[in-house]
This record gives C-alpha cells, structure tokens and sequence, in this order.
C-alpha cells in the first residue's frame, strides 16, 4: 500500500508561525510534523509516499528531499496553487496506482494508523473516527457497526485518517474541489467503513494546539 500526506495548505489559522515556515515543518517533540507521519508510516511497513505541496513548496522538498533519509521513497506532487483535497489528490493519482491508498491530513497528530486491509469488499472509503475535540463538538459522522452515517444522533469527528479507494474520485473534473461532498455521497450509499479510534490524537490547526501537543509530548517523555 502506498500513503499520500496532504500538505499542500496555506496554514493560515497557524500564522504568525507559518509566515517563514510551511505548517508540516513546524517542529513538535524535536522533529518537524511531518517527520512523525513518516515515521510512523515507515513501521506500519508502508515505503511509497506521495506528498502534495504548494505554499513554500521548496522548503518542504528540501527539507526532506527523496525520503531515503527515513527509509522511504518520496513522490512530490506540486500545485501551482491549492486545488484543495479533492483536486490535490485527483492531481496525484498518477503516482498512487489504482490500488487502494491510505490517507492523512499533514496537520494532525495520531498515534496510530488504520490496517492497510480496513477497506473491504466494494467500499470507496474507510475512516478514522475521534472524539469530538472542544473547537469541534458537533462531530462529523456516526457510526453504527463498522458503518459510517449521516443520520446518528451521537457523532464522531473525522481524524483526517483513512483508506481511500481511487473510484472514490472517479469522474471528477480537473482542478481544485473538495474531498468531503464525494465522501458524503459515498456513505449515503453504503460505501464507507469506519472505526472509532480512542487513543491520542490532535488537530494541530492553532499555535495553541501545538504547543499543547509539545508540552504532552514532552510530559510524556518524562
């Protein structure tokens, strides 16, 4: 299986930190944000990943280049400008195969990965579900015996984690658009598995947010 990391956003919700450095180099723990997604990647056994970038593109690929440095082989997928989730990984395709491909939004932090075998039979998408974080009570989805819905009462939030299958993008024109309406429709028509994951994880979308994820971290180093 391959992965693709999405990292392609402007960070504006972590400026003033991202007005020199892109949000998937912001360090955490002694290591850019990044680096812990590739790490973790590298002992789920996965070596191909595609990155998309474009807001200070060049840093990112400096930064860490072909990948070899931690032993994986690094697709870069450059956009001009963000053509959002779903056009950022429409874009990349090329490089992902027609083979189902795990997928990671580049500004969390999760301790863990779905299987690379979460997506069974004929469906498009398999998500990773939290708890609802504070700045996002409302949640996103339910979920009821492995199935993800539209209709539960009692919601989960997406972790920005998942399997997803490239029909899931079939048909789609070229450019930016948005993953999120495709995912919905998948659902609505039984087409996506879910799992609710109660371990640590972060939306690191606020300078708050990171640095208290370092400050956890740091704790839990002792």
């Amino acid at each position: 299986m391959k992965a693709m990391i999405l990292a392609a956003g402007l960070g504006k919700r972590m400026r003033p930190l991202t007005d020199h450095c892109p949000k998937p180099l912001l360090p955490v723990a002694g290591k850019p944000l990044i680096v812990h997604h590739l790490a973790r990647l590298r002992q789920a056994g996965i070596h191909e990943v595609v990155i998309n970038v474009s807001y200070r593109a060049e840093q990112i690929i400096a930064a860490l280049g072909d990948g070899d440095a931690y032993g994986l082989h690094i697709h870069w997928s450059r956009e001009t400008e963000p053509l959002e989730t779903g056009g950022g990984i429409q874009q990349a395709l090329p490089m992902l195969g027609e083979a189902p491909f795990l997928l990671i939004n580049g500004d969390v932090w999760c301790a863990a990965l779905p299987t690379q075998h979460a997506l069974q039979g004929n469906d498009l998408a398999h998500l990773m579900l939290v708890e609802n974080p504070s700045h996002h009570a409302s949640g996103d989805f339910g979920l009821a015996g492995g199935r993800v819905n539209q209709t539960s009462t009692e919601r989960l939030t997406y972790s920005g984690i998942s399997v997803i299958h490239p029909g899931l993008l079939a048909g789609q024109p070229q450019g930016a658009f948005a993953l999120a309406p495709l995912l919905r429709t998948a659902i609505d028509n039984n087409r996506v598995s879910g799992e609710h994951y109660k371990g640590h994880w972060v939306d690191v979308g606020t300078p708050e947010r990171l640095s208290a994820l370092e400050r956890q971290l740091q704790s839990e180093r002792g």
